[in-house]
């Protein structure tokens, strides 16, 4: 056999090695996990994966160009800029307001950026990292997103840029946050990594800010595995982005590519000989964060799925809502920002002050009986040992946050959790609740 017969066999081997591995996992109550996310995927993924493996081409290539136009056709947006995690893509998307490129509207040293305490790290440490203090406002209960009055009367003379997160999948108040942005001339960051698939007035979260990103990792809508995507309708920002991405380097050729610019050997950048090679001229501070088209192969087939895995999410976060409504008195549940249609990332609950058990007592209890159970990541952020001494200010109280960092938690809603352990859990919920 040739070698393209040869691949044709592996591939069709490899579909034979997912129908025998992966297709027939049974569910056992009390002896199977009941994981609060994971990857769901069929043999598409699994072929995709391998036949990028056979090319061997371990950058970006065919894959990546082809994941990257799903996503940009998806949402309308035109440049999207793949990454290695979703955390590259706020540290490459924060760090793009700083260039120099941008003039008087670059970030600096010193600037305020608004953002939420209850949040994930990731959101906030790029701040940090850019010498910058972040301004933490408290968030509202039951959307647990930022409150909006507060966040107002936070900016100040020296704010230049929003930077948060659709929490657990549910928009923020985009109306409101984007028409702060445009009053107080403010640079407007999404961190939409927990709302890929999420909208909001019936359009996508994720196209609304100057700039936004997305997470692949396995707990989220899609996964590549390790993997992210910065997003933006701004050519120069896509340029600095990428240069961010890409060791700081001015060029913008795609791999394997040369002279896209028609200049490469006659320019003059700072102190470098006239006409030194311009694809080793580097304009930025920058990383390598770029992802493998074995990641992106991987991504081109989840994609596809994506609408079918919202709609999974969403009806896991109806039948939560039904198991929890019995216990409605005890337990605070959530609810969606108006006007919006979020493909919920979790099922977040908080323990009301007068119940009779406290969120770690039910927490262990499900954990006990194999049903894993999440605080909202950092809880109120700035009392995580990281960011205690650093510099940032608190925007008049973070009682919410602090409520949600001793009361809340969060359960699963991924395509993986079936119908037959939702019923487990909610026997097991009814045993725990019987006992107070």
């Amino acid at each position: 056999m040739n070698h393209k017969e040869i691949r044709k066999q592996i591939l069709g081997l490899t579909t034979q090695y997912y129908t025998e591995r992966f297709a027939n996992e049974k569910f056992e109550k009390g002896k199977t996990r009941v994981n609060y996310a994971g990857r769901v995927f069929d043999e598409k993924e699994l072929v995709n994966l391998v036949d990028a493996a056979l090319d061997f081409w371990l950058t970006e290539g065919r894959y990546s160009e082809a994941f990257a136009e799903k996503i940009s056709e998806l949402l309308g947006i035109s440049n999207v800029i793949l990454v290695n995690s979703g955390s590259s893509a706020n540290l490459a998307a924060f760090s793009a307001l700083t260039s120099e490129k941008l003039g008087d509207k670059r970030l600096k040293p010193g600037d305020e950026v608004i953002s939420a305490a209850a949040s994930f790290p990731s959101t906030v440490t790029p701040i940090i990292q850019n010498n910058m203090i972040p301004v933490f406002v408290d968030v509202d209960i039951p959307t647990y997103n930022i409150d909006i009055n507060m966040m107002e009367k936070a900016i100040s003379e020296k704010t230049r840029c929003i930077f948060l997160a659709h929490t657990l999948g549910n928009p923020f108040d985009i109306n409101a946050v984007m028409k702060l942005a445009k009053e107080y001339n403010l640079w407007v960051i999404e961190d939409n990594c927990d709302a890929f698939g999420s909208k909001y007035r019936g359009k996508y979260t994720g196209t609304f800010g100057h700039i936004s990103t997305i997470s692949f990792y396995p707990a989220h809508h899609i996964t590549t595995g390790e993997g992210g995507a910065v997003l933006t309708n701004d050519e120069q920002l896509a340029k600095i982005i990428k240069s961010f991405r890409d060791w700081g380097r001015d060029c913008y050729c795609a791999g394997g590519e040369n002279n896209t610019c028609g200049k490469r050997f006659s320019q003059q950048f700072g102190t470098l000989p006239f006409g030194y090679d311009h694809k080793y001229v580097y304009s930025e501070i920058g990383y390598n964060l770029k992802m493998t088209d074995m990641q992106a192969a991987i991504g081109a087939a989840q994609i596809d799925k994506l609408p079918m895995f919202c709609k999974k999410r969403k009806e896991n976060f109806n039948r939560y809502n039904q198991i929890f409504e019995k216990y409605s008195d005890f337990l605070i549940l959530p609810e969606a920002t108006e006007h919006s249609d979020p493909a919920w990332f979790s099922y977040i609950v908080s323990v009301k002050e007068d119940a009779p058990f406290k969120r770690d007592q039910i927490a262990k209890y499900l954990n006990d009986n194999l049903i894993e159970t999440r605080n909202l990541f950092g809880g109120n952020i700035v009392r995580q040992p990281a960011f205690i001494g650093k510099d940032f200010r608190i925007a008049e109280h973070l009682n919410n946050s602090d409520y949600i960092m001793n009361n809340t938690f969060f359960l699963g809603t991924y395509p993986g959790i079936t119908r037959e352990k939702l019923d487990y859990f909610e026997s097991t919920l009814d045993n725990f609740i019987r006992k107070y």
